[in-house]
């Protein structure tokens, strides 16, 4: 492994501000964050869905889509949890910096872990959304059958379960994901992004695509 002294940043021939420029809007990361099942990835999509349609560049990063390519060679130990997490929060910085707004879908159940992908961003474009769902209403959903595996003791360290989730302390955004309905929180992560000058007032007024 090369020393790490050696290494060069090596600049850019185009700056982050002319792509922003062109693109219309600010790079940002936009961190879902909750229990699995608690509407994450759903609503990350239907928040690119809106996006799109209004000429946003935007890109939704996966926990699931990561684990089978960039971090699948991870396992689900805390170590390995905190080292996908890292991952995907210098993907998602690099789509900022290319003036994409990244969609981060992660249970990322460590508060340190979200606060580190933080630190590693220039200061106002990490927005944590923390889908707070009550845990019963994740069973009840449980499209995939993992509560039920972890509660038959079949599935280790499964957060909530047999692992531990930190709810974040200061989120930018907090969703009652089991009460609200998708269009309404759609709305609010479209309100949080016009409220750090992400995308401008008037952006993102069509409906959406699939969302009722």
């Amino acid at each position: 492994m090369m020393p790490t002294d050696l290494l060069l940043a090596q600049p850019a021939t185009v700056s982050r501000l002319q792509r922003e420029q062109r693109n219309g809007h600010r790079g940002a990361v936009v961190w879902f964050t909750g229990l699995s099942g608690a509407g994450k990835t759903t609503l990350a999509h239907a928040v690119q869905e809106r996006l799109f349609r209004a000429g946003c560049q935007s890109y939704v990063l996966d926990g699931d889509n990561l684990r089978q390519g960039l971090c699948c060679d991870l396992g689900f130990s805390a170590h390995d949890r905190s080292e996908n997490i890292r991952r995907a929060g210098e993907t998602a910085a690099l789509l900022a910096d290319a003036g994409i707004i990244a969609l981060a879908a992660f249970i990322s159940p460590f508060n340190a872990d979200r606060e580190r992908v933080r630190a590693r961003l220039p200061a106002g474009d990490f927005i944590e959304v923390y889908c707070d769902c009550p845990l019963a209403v994740c069973e009840q959903r449980d499209v995939k059958g993992l509560y039920r595996r972890a509660r038959a003791g079949e599935v280790a360290q499964f957060t909530a379960i047999s692992s531990p989730y930190e709810a974040p302390l200061r989120p930018e955004l907090a969703l009652d994901t089991g009460r609200l309905d998708i269009t309404g929180c759609v709305e609010r992560v479209l309100e949080a992004l016009r409220g750090h000058a992400v995308i401008g007032p008037q952006a993102v007024v069509q409906p959406p695509l699939s969302c009722s």
